[in-house]
């Protein structure tokens, strides 16, 4: 499969749309929002998430013209918070998987990320249970820094989740 990694804009409101409704239906567990709040939402207010700023971004991964993949990264737009950056919604579709896609979109990700002057960390929220992305997430450099037990109820059940940040060297 040729793979090609960018930032989405407006124009690919409708297929980031379609492959973040099939994400929650996927792996509702990976996600704070749930196919029934985001279902119905209007392409103008995806085509506003899409919107690429200094440290904020949507990248997707495209194989054979087709969006297989996703991840966010967003920076704290308060001043006092400014110096972080959160990653966010990274999903790529089964078939897609065991390619190296997922670690693809965190490189392009962080190395955003890095060159935004200012930015010092980035943080991300995976559940406890996903062990594939825990451990592409340490092999990038996260590490743990706090456990929520009961982060998440989904279907009735508890669900914990990990909270885990990089830091970016200082400027010498």
């Amino acid at each position: 499969m040729n793979v090609a990694i960018r930032s989405l804009g407006a124009s690919d409101a409708a297929e980031f749309q379609s492959l973040r409704l099939a994400a929650l239906l996927d792996t509702p567990e990976s996600f704070a929002s749930s196919h029934d709040e985001e279902k119905d939402a209007p392409l103008t207010e995806v085509e506003r998430r899409l919107v690429s700023l200094p440290g904020q971004a949507v990248l997707g991964a495209f194989g054979d013209g087709s969006l297989v993949g996703i991840v966010g990264l967003r920076r704290d737009g308060r001043v006092k918070f400014a110096h972080k950056g959160h990653i966010w919604g990274m999903y790529v579709v089964p078939a897609a998987r065991s390619l190296g896609l997922a670690r693809q979109l965190m490189v392009e990700a962080l190395a955003m990320a890095r060159a935004t002057a200012g930015l010092g960390k980035v943080t991300l929220i995976v559940d406890a249970a996903n062990v594939a992305a825990i451990a592409l997430y340490e092999s990038l450099g996260f590490v743990v820094f706090g456990r929520e037990a009961d982060a998440m109820r989904l279907d009735g059940k508890s669900r914990d989740d990990l909270h885990m940040a990089l830091r970016f060297p200082t400027a010498a």
